[in-house]
């Protein structure tokens, strides 16, 4: 967890006494005096069997720490700074954790090689016109990365060449946080500020197709700034039903057929929202109005074999200190 005392802290999850799980402090480590830590990002994307468990952390001061986990214990390798302002994100290249990716609040995407040294970047790349706050390695397809900004674009690169993008998405909010699927290669969840949740398919901008990543789903019921988001790799048995099929449209579940399901609402939001109809498809109080700048939608391409595709998503918000957990139900 990156902590806003500073921190870097670790954590593991056992059983309680009670009967259920709990979450047990392991070990810590401080980022630096009077800083916050930002981000981080373990070594371990494509979840392989490595011995040389690494976690690389961003802070307040544009600062850029890299730490190995032995022992059960967090000791720091290296720090440098790497950015003028604040460094939103730090992110490994999954396909070799020895280059790292970082963002700031100066605008600018760098990327470093460790066996290098950080005494100079990689690359620096200006293509994003406000602070960067989101990068992703993608576990699926080396040399793929996506980026994003305050700039309400999604960018995805190919590592090799980080003179320019290969594509570009406006999301229609500033995208603070991207995570590719645990399984599927194309599949890119991103949250956007003050533009709710979606979800791009990227196969044909990955492939040398024309146009900007189509959305095939969006998450629509918070009430606050969406700023966290993250695919579930639990199996899905013993959730709920099966919801109908998806949508792609911005409407609201209800409206849409009901492709979107809340499992759980934290009980920590300070107002009620939490509304079912009879088959138990969630509907907010006040249908919400588009914004009048929406993503670019669009169904995905559709493979002359349709596959189904179901999973688990958390969500949370800011202000309302709200964690929604959903189920999107896809048909290919």
């Amino acid at each position: 967890m990156a902590a806003a005392t500073g921190e870097l802290q670790m954590f593991t999850l056992s059983d309680s006494q009670e009967g259920g799980l709990r979450l047990q402090p392991l070990c810590c480590s401080q980022v630096g005096a009077e800083r916050l830590a930002l981000s981080l990002d373990w070594s371990t994307g494509r979840m392989d069997s490595s011995s040389d468990v690494r976690v690389v952390c961003s802070d307040s001061a544009g600062c850029i720490t890299v730490f190995s986990l032995a022992e059960g214990a967090l000791t720091p390798l290296c720090e440098w700074k790497g950015h003028d302002f604040e460094a939103w994100i730090s992110a490994f290249s999954y396909w070799d954790t020895q280059l790292l990716y970082s963002g700031g609040d100066d605008c600018k995407l760098k990327g470093w090689d460790l066996r290098a040294g950080p005494s100079r970047p990689a690359f620096i790349s200006r293509s994003h016109s406000m602070g960067v706050c989101s990068i992703h390695s993608n576990p699926h397809r080396e040399h793929i990365l996506a980026t994003g900004s305050y700039d309400e674009r999604v960018l995805l690169w190919d590592s090799r060449n980080m003179k320019q993008p290969l594509r570009e998405t406006p999301v229609g909010g500033g995208v603070w946080r991207l995570k590719w699927h645990p399984d599927d290669p194309d599949l890119l969840l991103a949250a956007c500020m003050h533009n709710d949740f979606h979800i791009l398919h990227c196969q044909q901008a990955l492939e040398g197709g024309g146009g900007p990543c189509p959305v095939v789903s969006s998450y629509i019921l918070h009430n606050s700034l969406a700023y966290g988001a993250d695919w579930s790799r639990l199996p899905l048995q013993g959730f709920a039903p099966h919801s109908p099929p998806t949508t792609h449209s911005k409407e609201s579940p209800a409206e849409s057929g009901g492709h979107l399901r809340l499992q759980y609402e934290s009980p920590t939001a300070s107002f009620d929202t939490s509304l079912e109809d009879d088959l138990g498809r969630y509907i907010p109080e006040e249908p919400p109005t588009a914004p009048s700048t929406s993503p670019a939608a669009g169904p995905a391409p559709n493979p002359e074999d349709a596959a189904s595709l179901s999973c688990l998503l958390a969500t949370c918000s800011f202000y309302d200190h709200m964690l929604h957990l959903w189920r999107w139900d896809w048909t290919r």
